[in-house]
């Protein structure tokens, strides 16, 4: 017998960014699978007031007018701000052409935003930037981790390595205190980090794909990913960019995709030589843990959600 499934109750955060980007336009292409109940915005790949203006950009191009947008943290809670604008243009979107939206941010803040939604007690929080806006969340209301029904995110490294130091992955590098609070938090966390997103590489054949379904989202998607390739290019020396923040999306669509195993996780904050490392051990008892690593992912599923999400 045929049974409806409601769609899964979800708020982004995120510092768009151009796999932000794309992340935000996979989600939003969802409409029933996925109930975005609001993005919020946090500084990190380029400034806050940046960060916050992409991500309306994005929703207008994805025809999105009914999710709100919440602008939150303007830097990390200890550090310096550490921007990415050389892997994502000085706009943060790359050289997709910019425009004013029609509608900006909304007046209340993210922690806001993100309080007001888990009341519902079954919203799962996905994170694909530094976890600022969240850790302020958990130190407003510390019972928030006991009513998420999980955080799923992107960051941290294992066996891959680090992309802005030789161990530190961005977005921890960015906030690592912030990370810290929120893998000790107590809630159901999925991690896909670059040991997972690394697999996923948007070749050029893919991008190809991408750019021939012909919608004004996968147009911008394409283009997104083009500019991706370049950086990689000029700044790793490969041709196929890894496709980091969209997998969170592709995670919440199709877990079969991905394959996970119990960990536990800390965060170097004091050494100035490996802040921002994420120590992932895997020697633990499942029944012990509730956070999740991403070892494995199926790429190839991955692409053909993002085909058929930017396709409809």
């Amino acid at each position: 017998m045929y049974r409806a499934v409601s769609a899964l109750p979800v708020l982004i955060d995120c510092d768009p960014g151009v796999d932000d980007a794309i992340a935000l336009l996979l989600a939003f292409a969802m409409r029933g699978r996925l109930d975005i109940r609001a993005v919020t915005t946090v500084a990190g790949n380029v400034s806050a007031a940046l960060t916050a203006r992409n991500a309306c950009i994005i929703r207008e191009i994805a025809g999105r007018s009914d999710v709100p947008v919440h602008a939150g943290a303007e830097r990390p809670l200890v550090r310096m701000p550490v921007e990415a604008g050389h892997f994502h243009g000085e706009s943060g979107l790359g050289d997709l052409p910019l425009f004013v939206p029609e509608a900006g941010a909304e007046a209340t803040d993210a922690v806001t935003a993100i309080l007001a939604a888990a009341d519902s007690g079954d919203l799962t929080l996905v994170a694909t930037g530094p976890l600022t806006n969240v850790a302020l969340a958990l130190r407003a209301d510390p019972g928030l981790a006991a009513r998420l029904r999980r955080i799923v995110l992107m960051g941290g490294a294992r066996r891959e390595g680090g992309n802005i130091t030789a161990s530190a992955e961005y977005n921890i590098f960015a906030d690592p205190h912030a990370a810290a609070e929120v893998f000790g938090c107590g809630a159901p966390i999925v991690v896909i980090g670059l040991d997972a997103t690394h697999q996923v590489r948007a070749t050029t054949a893919r991008i190809d794909a991408v750019a021939t379904l012909g919608m004004r989202r996968a147009g911008a998607a394409a283009r997104l990913l083009r500019f991706s390739q370049g950086v990689e290019r000029r700044e790793v020396g490969g041709d196929a960019a890894p496709l980091h923040d969209p997998c969170t999306i592709a995670f919440l669509l199709a877990p079969e995709l991905f394959t996970l195993v119990p960990c536990r996780i800390g965060i170097e904050t004091g050494s100035p030589l490996t802040i921002g490392h994420s120590a992932v051990e895997l020697r633990v008892d499942a029944a012990d843990t509730a956070t999740r690593w991403a070892t494995g992912v199926d790429a190839d599923g991955v692409w053909q959600l993002l085909l058929d999400g930017l396709a409809d």
